[in-house]
């Protein structure tokens, strides 16, 4: 599914300023008003727009990106940015979202990778008149969660254009291991998978990204026990290269590898031969994007999206763009 044409023009626009920038502190008033028009729910003032982003990230290589991304937005628009993560707790991701309301924010963005444990405290949100998008996960059900858009990719499709790609290189059978329970979002990329590949299982790891050597042994057990597999489709970048790539070096055959998201040592990983692809959802841009519509909504009561999500993704890295996208990566953009 395409993002509506008039959703893409618009933001297209602000974001000619996706340049590399620095990182900040998790709650960041920005200083360079950008000079446009005064926002009428502002009061006329920028740094009245309190623009909050509450993600289940845990700060690691994709979500460190996504909020330099966020950062970058409200800096160049001239709003007050609160970014806070839950580190994967469903439950404090909730409270966020409640104490935000609470506090004074203007909009919000959320990830929704547990929407059933967040949805009511959406509900309080839309109570207060706070528009809301959802961003990286919740594309199914930004609606039921009272967003006007959602910014990221849709995991199921980007599943789909992974097996296309192990297809093509001629593998076998695929592991999918999952690091995180109760996140649809992971669940529907090994569905995607298996939707045109086939020939695929799942694997949750009893740690996920908390202890990575327990994770890389579980996937090397794996792969020992049944010596069919001759791929592994890592669904987060630190695990694809703290996790899968040693876990293949173990049990010494030959192993695909490829995952989904970017960090500097998969793209490295994928210049060294050691891992196959990435998949980019361009977190940098779900952070921007998502300050962004919301800035416009509160600017101009601009609904944009067309009732359908925005899409970051999925994109491929491989041998042929890992260059250009190492610089990026290393400048905290990619």
């Amino acid at each position: 599914m395409k993002a509506p044409k008039l959703a893409l023009a618009a933001v297209a626009a602000l974001a000619l300023g996706l340049t590399a920038c620095t990182s900040g502190t998790t709650t960041t008033t920005a200083t360079n008003a950008s000079g446009s028009a005064a926002p009428a729910a502002a009061g006329g003032d920028n740094k009245a727009m309190k623009i909050c982003v509450y993600t289940h990230g845990d700060g690691g290589g994709f979500w460190s990106v996504a909020k330099k991304g966020a950062q970058k937005a409200a800096d160049d628009l001239g709003v007050t940015l609160d970014y806070q993560e839950s580190n994967n707790d469903a439950q404090k991701q909730a409270q966020l979202i409640e104490a935000g309301v609470s506090a004074g924010c203007k909009a919000l963005a959320v990830s929704a990778p547990n929407p059933d444990a967040i949805k009511d405290a959406l509900k309080k949100a839309t109570a207060a008149n706070i528009p809301i998008v959802t961003m990286n996960s919740g594309s199914k059900v930004f609606k039921e969660l009272g967003a006007f858009t959602h910014v990221g990719q849709d995991e199921f499709i980007a599943g789909q254009e992974a097996g296309k790609k192990f297809k093509a290189m001629g593998v076998a059978k695929v592991l999918c291991p999952l690091q995180e329970a109760s996140n649809i979002g992971l669940q529907e990329r090994c569905d995607g998978l298996k939707d045109t590949f086939g020939n695929v299982e799942n694997l949750q790891l009893s740690s996920g990204l908390k202890d990575m050597s327990k994770s890389s042994a579980e996937i090397q057990a794996k792969l020992t026990a049944d010596t069919s597999f001759d791929a592994v489709f890592a669904l987060n970048a630190d695990i694809a290269t703290g996790a899968a790539i040693p876990a293949a070096a173990a049990v010494g055959r030959k192993i695909t590898i490829g995952t989904v998201d970017l960090s500097g040592d998969a793209v490295q990983a994928i210049k060294d031969g050691k891992m196959a692809f990435a998949i980019d959802q361009q977190q940098f841009a779900q952070g921007y994007l998502s300050v962004d519509l919301l800035y416009l909504y509160l600017l101009n009561g601009h609904v944009l999206g067309g009732g359908q999500p925005i899409y970051t993704g999925p994109g491929f890295v491989t041998k042929d763009n890992a260059d250009l996208v190492q610089k990026l990566a290393a400048a905290g953009t990619r």
